[in-house]
């Protein structure tokens, strides 16, 4: 019963992972596919890996299942985080949203951001001249 339960949520995590995929293909800009790669494909490969653990918990090797639930916990963290980071950095470095995008409410603070990036590299360059 155990191993079939794991099966089952195991190919629901196919099916997000699959539509994750679907995404990265299908949406218009870096920001949509980030959106689609962080959430379907980080739940879905975090459910493959809760099955993997529930099998493996049904069968003798006990460590793969600590393994497989330590990979999922990693992919919990470090999926949205890197999301984060290619898109700060995307906007940042001036890709455009996507022509039916509704809001844009980074754009303030990415000024600023853009605007002490500018003194710093004037004040670095002032630096290196006098030197």
């Amino acid at each position: 019963m155990l191993e079939q339960i794991a099966m089952w949520i195991m190919g629901v995590g196919l099916a997000f992972d699959l539509f994750g995929c679907i995404g990265l293909v299908r949406l218009p800009d870096v920001y949509n596919r980030a959106q689609a790669a962080t959430k379907c494909v980080t739940l879905g490969t975090c459910m493959i890996l809760l099955g993997v653990a529930l099998r493996a918990f049904g069968a003798p090797d006990g460590a793969m299942a600590v393994k497989a639930l330590l990979c999922a916990a990693f992919v919990l963290l470090t999926s949205p985080v890197a999301a984060h980071a290619v898109c700060r950095g995307a906007y940042l470095s001036g890709v455009k949203l996507w022509e039916g995008s509704v809001e844009d409410s980074f754009s303030e603070r990415a000024e600023e951001i853009r605007q002490e990036q500018t003194t710093e590299g004037s004040v670095d360059r002032e630096e290196t001249e006098t030197a």
